[in-house]
């Protein structure tokens, strides 16, 4: 989970099946959301907002989601779809665009890594 005091690259990460498994069983895990009872418009942006606003009704957003029992479920699916807008999972669209590139570089690395011939 990551907190809002947490720095961004020590946001764990659950693979996606194992916390979809988990949740099948008691239906979708956008039911448990905290924030289906909060006002949407504290996740999404309104046109033309001023930068200051935007920060603080981010903050707020991810004060909703620190608390939420679903919120890796919803940040692997705003990662996953990608989802270009809001709050999702405790991250902003930019947030979840690092996240994403540092995905990218960790798997061409490995990818790269499993090519080279062994050294011995």
């Amino acid at each position: 989970m990551l907190l809002p005091h947490q720095a961004l690259q020590d946001a764990v990460v659950i693979p996606p099946q194992r916390v979809t498994a988990a949740r099948d069983e008691a239906g979708p895990w956008h039911s448990e959301a905290v924030c289906r009872r909060d006002e949407a418009g504290l996740f999404f942006a309104p046109s033309k907002e001023p930068t200051a606003a935007r920060l603080a009704r981010e903050e707020a957003a991810k004060r909703v989601c620190a608390r939420c029992p679903v919120m890796v479920e919803c940040r692997e699916h705003a990662l996953l779809q990608p989802e270009p807008y809001g709050v999702w999972g405790g991250l902003t669209a930019a947030e979840r665009r690092v996240v994403l590139a540092r995905r990218r570089r960790r798997e061409a690395d490995l990818q790269r890594a499993a090519r080279m011939p062994a050294a011995g």
